[in-house]
């Protein structure tokens, strides 16, 4: 697992889906109760944080005393490390939906539309990792194209979701 740090590595990992998902169930949940587009950005960067950190805090209990590929027992530092590595896609989920919300709380984007814009951003990630997924393991254009769809189909679902509890 390399330390070095990739936007497109972090989020095409269980981590980044996960965390696109949560995203999109945060911001569907405060759109359909009206909350503005800055409170919803606060909400969503908040509650991604403690999740990120307990995800990390798990991952470095699973870990720690463990034995790692050289044959060394690992300690508690690295532990660490390792379970911030692997869950950077959480992280790394929130950016581009924070983008769209941001844009609302400064008031380039209604509050509704930077809503919308931030559910459509996390289906179109999801669906791009769904393709980048099946394309990483060498399948042909059409498998790839239904990896991306059953992946942004988590996100189109939130969406459904928010529909229907709005209305």
């Amino acid at each position: 697992m390399s330390s070095r740090f990739s936007l497109a590595q972090a989020m095409s990992t269980e981590e980044g889906v996960y965390g696109l998902i949560l995203v999109s169930g945060l911001v569907a949940t405060a759109g359909s109760a009206g909350t503005p587009a800055g409170k919803t950005l606060l909400l969503t960067v908040i509650t991604v944080a403690v999740f990120w950190l307990a995800h990390v805090y798990a991952g470095a209990v699973a870990a720690h005393g463990t034995i790692d590929a050289a044959g060394a027992r690992l300690g508690l530092r690295a532990s660490i490390r390792r379970a911030i590595i692997k869950s950077r896609g959480m992280l790394a989920a929130t950016l581009a939906p924070a983008i769209a919300l941001l844009l609302g709380a400064l008031g380039v984007l209604t509050d509704s539309a930077a809503t919308w814009d931030a559910l459509w951003v996390c289906v179109a990630a999801l669906g791009a990792i769904g393709f980048l997924a099946f394309r990483r393991k060498g399948v042909n254009f059409g498998y790839c194209a239904l990896g991306a769809l059953a992946t942004a189909s988590f996100g189109v679902a939130i969406i459904i979701a928010k529909v229907v509890v709005s209305h």
